[in-house]
């Protein structure tokens, strides 16, 4: 699995709560074994898909999940579209299956307007077009308080988890990125 997160990129912004949570759960070693991290994906229209669809074609991970901070929101929300150029791009992961048992997460339809959304459309476009063996899926991950890390730590360790079975059975049949 390929798990990414982004540089924090507001000037009041000391880091990215995406970051500090993926961070938490490493340091707790509570990711999936075998998952591969790239951290700190500048903020960029440009750079962000480049960054990402490098890092995936070279592990050729049957997974991706990119992870954001959306500072107005109050739950973990896993995005079920990217938007971009009039088109609405859809992840083909079981997001329902994904959230059960999670306590403060939900699904989203709406993945913003900023690097996010060009991110996840840009990455889902590229899959379906090269029809690469990967889902793609991106996680919006709010503010970090002392009360709210530990259920977004759950919850994200949960959802990761539950991914572990489709990378697994993905690595025994299908072709290359």
């Amino acid at each position: 699995m390929l798990l990414t997160t982004f540089a924090p990129w507001r000037a009041h912004q000391r880091s990215n709560a995406a970051d500090d949570l993926i961070a938490h759960l490493q340091r707790q070693r509570q990711l999936p074994p075998g998952t591969t991290v790239l951290r700190h994906i500048p903020v960029s229209f440009e750079l962000a898909p480049i960054r990402v669809m490098a890092k995936l074609v070279e592990i050729q991970s049957p997974v991706v999940v990119c992870c954001g901070m959306a500072e107005g929101r109050s739950q973990l929300h896993l995005e079920r579209y990217g938007k971009g150029d009039d088109l609405t791009l859809e992840t083909t992961l079981p997001l329902d299956h994904l959230l059960a048992n999670t306590h403060l997460s939900g699904i989203s339809d709406d993945a913003g307007t900023y690097v996010c959304n060009h991110l996840y459309y840009r990455l889902l476009g590229a899959i379906a077009r090269h029809r690469w063996p990967t889902q793609a899926l991106f996680v919006h991950i709010p503010p970090l308080t002392p009360a709210t890390r530990p259920i977004f730590a759950h919850d994200l360790a949960l959802i990761l988890k539950r991914l572990t079975p489709l990378v697994s059975r993905s690595v025994e049949g299908e072709g290359s990125v």
